[in-house]
């Protein structure tokens, strides 16, 4: 059983920036693929970035690429999330998730959830 822990929501301004990390405690985190998903009032959850077990693979959101982030360091059993000139459409709660594979992008494929941060941008 995983246990994953967010945190570094907070409220910034458009054009500002944010980094999301998410601790991981009761696994072996280095073989999970790790992942960002939000979701904003009124609509669905959405992918938001993943990465491979070692780092090597990443993806994203067509909507976040060039702004986003994901990286993860498995000596501190963490991943990140470094979000740049956020925009008011990323308002959300970004969770953190680990999947029992290599790398995933769509929640079904995720085990583990974290219990989200808030982020909201004012524009």
């Amino acid at each position: 059983q995983v246990q994953l822990v967010e945190s570094g929501g907070g409220s910034v301004q458009s054009g500002g920036s944010l980094r999301l990390s998410c601790a991981a405690s009761g696994g072996t985190f280095s073989r999970y693929g790790m992942g960002w998903f939000r979701l904003a009032p009124g609509k669905e959850r959405e992918f938001v970035a993943a990465i491979s077990w070692g780092g090597g693979t990443t993806g994203y959101a067509d909507s976040v690429k060039g702004r986003f982030t994901i990286s993860r360091d498995n000596a501190k059993n963490s991943v990140y999330l470094q979000m740049n000139s956020l925009k008011p459409e990323d308002t959300a709660v970004y969770y953190c998730a680990a999947a029992n594979g290599f790398f995933a992008t769509r929640p079904t494929q995720y085990s583990y959830w974290g219990q989200g941060t808030q982020v909201t941008v004012s524009s």
